[in-house]
């Protein structure tokens, strides 16, 4: 555990941009599968330790709407070993009481992938101790795009109008709708992009980039990233002396 912070300062909303698998694979002379699957063991232990520190909502970006351009029998697999870790993983959901969540274009996936899902997340639906979001099919910008589609429509329709639309509505537009705004985003691989992902929902998120690639992350990284974020002082556009009162 953390020994020298509270678990009351943890981010409730946490969100990792797991990189590094396919690098990770190619440093020990193995194809970029080998590092898929070493990346859900890291997966793992993420999410436990997450549970053990009270973190409320956990979001993985596991698959973006660019990772369609890759080779198809890298998806293909991909998409195997997707399922095979729902299955295998439902049981620990229960027992932690993690609640799956999905976002993204959902529709794009396998009918395989998508049943799977689908019976993962109405199984955990009632459960309480911490919220999974897996973003799958994920983009920032369709996201938004497909926000713009659905308010214009209802412009359109008379259901709303122009003047009416806030950031609540938007909000209530988005893949997100159901979440809080992400307060720490974590990247791994060493990488400094945000790559499309929770355009919107990390505007005044804690960034924090890690040089070690995902299969390697463990809760002694998930720590270093946590001490950073509960060291930082969040002033949402205010000064540090109106924090203070």
């Amino acid at each position: 555990m953390i020994m020298s912070t509270s678990k009351n300062d943890m981010p409730k909303h946490l969100a990792i941009i797991m990189d590094g698998n396919g690098r990770w694979a190619e440093l020990k002379g193995k194809n970029r599968i080998h590092g898929h699957s070493y990346g859900v063991k890291a997966v793992q232990e993420v999410v436990e330790e997450a549970v053990q520190l009270n973190i409320e909502y956990l979001t993985l970006y596991a698959f973006s709407t660019e990772n369609w351009s890759r080779p198809q029998e890298e998806i293909g697999i991909l998409m195997k070993l997707l399922v095979n870790t729902l299955r295998t993983e439902l049981e620990k959901l229960l027992e932690n009481r993690i609640r799956l969540n999905v976002i993204g274009n959902i529709q794009q996936l396998p009918e395989i992938v998508q049943s799977e899902l689908e019976y993962v997340v109405e199984q955990t639906k009632n459960n309480k101790e911490m919220t999974l979001t897996l973003a799958l099919s994920y983009g920032g910008r369709e996201e938004l795009a497909n926000a713009l589609k659905q308010l214009a429509c209802k412009v359109k329709d008379n259901l709303i109008s122009p003047e009416n639309i806030d950031q609540s509505i938007i909000n209530e537009h988005l893949y997100t709708q159901n979440l809080p705004d992400v307060d720490l985003l974590i990247r791994t691989s060493g990488e400094k992009r945000i790559s499309n992902f929770l355009l919107w929902q990390i505007a005044y998120a804690e960034l924090y980039f890690s040089k070690v690639l995902w299969p390697d992350f463990t809760k002694k990284h998930l720590h270093k990233a946590l001490i950073s974020y509960q060291k930082r002082e969040r002033r949402f556009g205010k000064t540090s002396k109106q924090l203070l009162g």
